[in-house]
This record gives structure tokens, C-alpha cells and sequence, in this order.
């Protein structure tokens, strides 16, 4: 299929396939926003989930806004992942890792519908800055300000050229200023540092309402060097249109609902927050960079696009997890050459960045050096992240609690099967140090990971549930008796797993033809005097 055009075409899709919740009625975008959006995701299950549109907003004071709030349109679920992404969910990670091993360079056009409306010079705060745009307030009661959540920002490599699109949080200070929280090793703040050591400040442009698949890429860690938007070309299978930027050398996407164009000074830093973050906690004030606005586009009515995030899970977890799901798909299929990968599941609940399960199939059993190969390949891709990293059977689903846990509980020995790497970086986490200490710190808390091998040793009896011509049969009885909806888990059938006799085999067909006397009359004969 032909990609999205722009954000609007991708709102008829979800609109057609009845993933879009449309909201006219007044909305406070200050303190009833984003607790209507939240409680679909404290009270719904993930594919009953939607994305929001709210096109009547207001703020505490009163004002109205002249354009409209999008919320969930990336990934409130996975199936709106995958619509985001113009593929079938199970297509995901393959198309993902297609984008990164064939990269579709950008294409530079002369105009876009985002330059429709320009602030410039005189006329920068005629609308009013960044007053125009209703910036909502994602943890009311909690926030200190409205904050940039689904924004995209761009900036470049001094050294190489090379352009970085990654999204950080922004909290809104005054009408042409925002914090940034953009702390090493982000990339964005790699950049930073080489325009500070050459004593200039750093263009940036920031990039709000794109097509679905720059906010996918610009949330998923890729490789520092590795161009964002020509991945994302990938995704879409053609080159992403970019104009070039009005007061700063930089690109941005044609059909963009907003751009801001400004710098980030070398010379000061300044407090940035606190927000809701992913932890399912409150992310405490850092000295962080700040971002002076020059320049304002966008088109007319625009539509602000935003993430909910704070308290997993969220729509951040899911475009978080499924981007770096592929990214650790892409690592160990491809890169690290483990053809036996079957799967990599990231959780909501961990934020997407600390627990981690890959499935694989081993082609020799007793080869304890496949899972070990994909544990250290996945815990070395980036410092922050990973406090857990597992590695389960080919029939163990690493999205399942259920399923794992049950590996964890019968396919490894703690003494044998645990290693802790040291060398990691704790990021947000709560647990590495008392706050009081992490508001003083200037980069990410030293801490360590657990690497589990939780793949089975050696051969195992069967699987202890009925055959699968059984519980096929048993499911068809199921479905025309009118129950409710199934959602299999795996495993959902029994099967052998090698230890299991010819014996063993006669005595269960002999069970099924109602013969089970015979086998009470052979172990008769076998008995044993004690």
C-alpha cells in the first residue's frame, strides 16, 4: 500500500476501522484531557483501546484554541501500532527490520502544507508562541507545566553531518522557550556536546503532528549515526518529503502539523521538570538544556499531536516497546547472526526499558552458548537499558507473563542458570539511589542487569494438556455452543519434547480406544515384591 501523506489521511484510517474516538464536546486541556484519555488504559483491555481526538479545547483560563488535540493515534494498542505502521501486526517485525537494512534516503521539496502559516521576526508572537497550540498537561495535579510529549527534534552531527530526529520531553517555560530533557547518552545531547567543545550554540528544529512513522523512529533507539528519517523511508517504502527549515540548516517533514525553529545555548543549563514518566513515578527536576524558539510553522488548524505516557501501561510503552523490540530483533537476527530467533518481547509495565525475554529455538539442545550469545548481545546494545534480560524456548510466548514465569519456574537453576552484568546506567529508576541523591547527580546512576538462561537443558516429558487434534475439535464444540471469545495462550496444546517412550505412546492410544485394562494387566505382571 501507498503510505500516509500526512497525519489528517491517517486519521480517515483509523476513523474507517473504528479505532478513533472523536470528542466535540468542551475539553479542559489542562486538567481533564489526558484523565480521559488514561482511563482507558486503567480500564480497558489493550484491543479495546482507542485514539482520541479532541476538537473543542479549552484551558484553565478560558481560552479556546483554533485547532485540535490528537492522542493515542501511534500506539495506544498494538493493532493501531500496526495501522500506524501500514502493515499487519504480525508483519512488524520484519518491516522494521527491512527499514533499517534497506534505508530509503529523503527527498527535499520546495513547499509543504507546514509552512501554510509563518512567525518570523516581527511577527514571532503575533499568535502569541507557543500560547497558539493547546499543549496539554499530562499529570495533572503533579506537572509543573504543560510539557512536548510527541515531539520530534532535530538536530545535527557536527562532525559527520549526519541528522538525528529524537524525541524528548518539553516543558514549556514562556512563549518562545522550553526545557529539554536531553541528558547523555541520548543522542541529541551527544551533539550538544560537540557544539559546546567548538563554543557555538546548537540548531534545532522541533517537529509535532508528522506522519505516524517519524514518531516511531524517533522514539526507538537506533544506532547514534544511523539517520532516522531514512529509516522511517523505509517503513513507509518511499522517501519521506522534508522542507528545508525557514531560519536554521535543517529539514523537516513537508506535511508536519507544526515546526518550531530555534537553538539550544551551550553556555547554561537550567532546571527541567518534574514529569510523569514511564516508571509508573514522578521523574524528579534535572539541570537540562533549554530551547530558544526563532521561528514558528504550521498549518492551518493545526492539529497538536501528543503521547500519553506516565504510568505504564501507556501509549509510550507501546511505541516504545514495539520500536525497540525491533531494534533488539533486528541486533540478534541479523547483526549477531542468531538465525534461531523466534521472538523479543519488551513490557509496558517495565517502563519497555527493563525487562526483556527473547524466544529462540535451539538447533542442538545442549548448546549452552546460543541463549548466553543472545544475552550478552542484547544487554551491550545500550547502557540504560535492561535490568532483566530472559531467554526462553521457541514455545514460550516472551509476551506472557504466564508463559514465561513458567519457564523461569521449571527451565533454569538459579546457581547455573543467573549471571549479573555490571556497567549499566539506571536512568529513571527509582531504585538506584534515594532522591535526594539522584537530584544532585550529573549523569545516570551506575547499576547492573540479570541475564537468566530459561531455555530447557535436555529432553522433557510432554507438555501436560491434550493433544492439539483435541483441543481443536474441543474448540470448534466451543465456538458453536456461543461462549465467549477465546484469546489462546501458548502453549495451548500438549506435545512431546523428547523424553517420551514407544511405551509411554501405546499406553495413551490404548487409553483413547478405551483399552486402559490391558495396560493394568501388564503392570500386574510387573509387579514387585518389597
Amino acid at each position: 500500500m501507498k503510505y500516509y501523506k500526512d497525519i489528517r489521511e491517517y486519521l480517515d484510517i483509523l476513523q474507517a476501522d473504528g479505532r478513533l474516538a472523536t470528542i466535540k464536546r468542551e475539553i479542559n486541556k489542562d486538567t481533564e484531557l489526558s484523565p480521559l484519555v488514561r482511563w482507558q488504559l486503567r480500564g480497558l483491555q489493550e484491543k479495546e483501546r482507542k485514539a482520541f481526538l479532541f476538537e473543542n479545547v479549552t484551558d484553565v483560563k478560558g481560552k479556546k484554541y483554533d485547532g485540535t488535540v490528537l492522542v493515542g493515534a501511534h500506539a495506544a494498542s498494538r493493532k493501531i501500532y500496526a495501522l500506524a505502521m501500514g502493515c499487519k501486526s504480525e508483519q512488524i517485525m520484519e518491516r522494521w527490520a527491512e527499514a533499517q537494512l534497506r534505508p530509503i534516503k529523503p527527498r527535499i521539496v520546495a513547499s509543504g502544507p507546514v509552512h501554510e502559516e509563518v512567525h518570523i521576526g516581527d511577527k514571532l508572537l503575533e499568535h502569541g508562541g507557543l500560547e497558539e497550540f493547546p499543549i496539554p498537561i499530562s499529570t495533572p495535579g503533579f506537572d509543573n507545566a504543560p510539557y512536548f510529549s510527541a515531539a520530534n527534534w532535530v538536530s545535527r552531527d557536527l562532525d559527520t553531518g549526519v541528522i538525528n530526529v529524537g524525541n524528548y520531553r518539553g516543558m514549556v517555560k514562556e512563549a518562545l522557550k522550553t526545557g529539554v530533557d536531553c541528558r547523555m547518552p541520548q543522542h541529541m545531547r551527544q551533539n550538544w556536546e560537540k557544539y559546546r567543545a567548538k563554543g557555538i550554540p546548537m540548531p534545532v528544529a522541533v517537529f509535532i503532528g508528522a506522519t505516524p512513522n517519524l514518531g516511531m523512529v524517533a522514539v526507538t533507539k537506533l544506532p547514534y549515526g544511523k539517520g532516522e528519517y531514512e529509516v522511517a523511508g523505509g517503513i513507509a517504502g518511499e522517501p519521506v518529503d522534508l522542507v528545508k527549515c525557514l531560519t536554521v540548516d535543517l529539514e523537516v517533514p513537508a506535511t508536519a502539523e507544526v515546526v518550531l525553529e530555534g537553538e539550544i545555548p551551550i553556555d547554561v543549563l537550567e532546571r527541567e521538570g518534574p514529569f510523569g514518566e514511564y516508571t509508573g513515578y514522578m521523574g524528579l527536576h534535572t539541570e537540562n538544556l533549554l530551547f530558544n524558539i526563532k521561528c514558528i510553522t504550521h498549518r492551518k488548524k493545526p492539529i497538536w499531536n501528543t503521547f500519553i505516557s506516565q504510568f505504564p501501561p501507556s501509549e509510550s510503552s507501546v511505541i516504545k516497546a514495539v520500536g525497540t523490540e525491533a531494534s533488539y530483533y533486528k541486533l540478534l537476527k541479523y547483526d549477531l547472526g542468531i538465525h534461531g530467533l523466534v521472538d523479543v518481547g519488551l513490557h509496558g509495565e517495565s517502563g519497555t526499558h527493563q525487562f526483556c525475554v527473547i524466544s529462540l529455538k535451539k538447533n542442538n539442545k545442549t548448546d549452552l552458548t546460543v541463549p548466553w550469545k543472545a544475552l550478552n548481545g542484547a544487554v551491550a546494545l545500550d547502557p540504560g537499558y535492561l535490568k532483566w534480560v530472559i531467554v526462553v524456548d521457541e514455545d514460550i510466548d516472551p509476551h506472557d507473563p504466564d508463559s514465561y514465569i513458567w519457564a523461569l519456574c521449571w527451565h533454569m537453576q538459579p546457581d547455573r542458570d543467573i549471571r549479573i552484568t555490571p556497567g549499566k546506567s539506571a536512568h529513571l529508576d527509582p531504585s538506584a539511589v534515594p532522591p535526594e541523591e539522584y537530584v544532585k547527580l550529573p549523569g545516570y546512576a551506575p547499576t547492573s542487569s540479570i541475564l537468566i538462561d530459561a531455555t530447557r537443558k535436555w529432553d522433557y516429558p510432554p507438555i501436560s494438556l491434550p493433544r492439539r487434534e483435541f483441543m481443536e475439535k474441543a474448540r470448534r464444540i466451543w465456538d458453536e455452543e456461543g461462549l465467549p471469545e477465546l484469546t489462546p495462550k501458548v502453549p495451548w496444546f500438549g506435545y512431546s519434547l523428547g523424553w517420551w517412550t514407544k511405551e509411554d505412546e501405546e499406553e495413551a492410544e490404548l487409553a483413547l480406544k478405551g483399552e486402559h485394562y490391558k495396560t493394568g494387566e501388564k503392570l500386574a505382571r510387573l509387579r514387585r515384591k518389597i
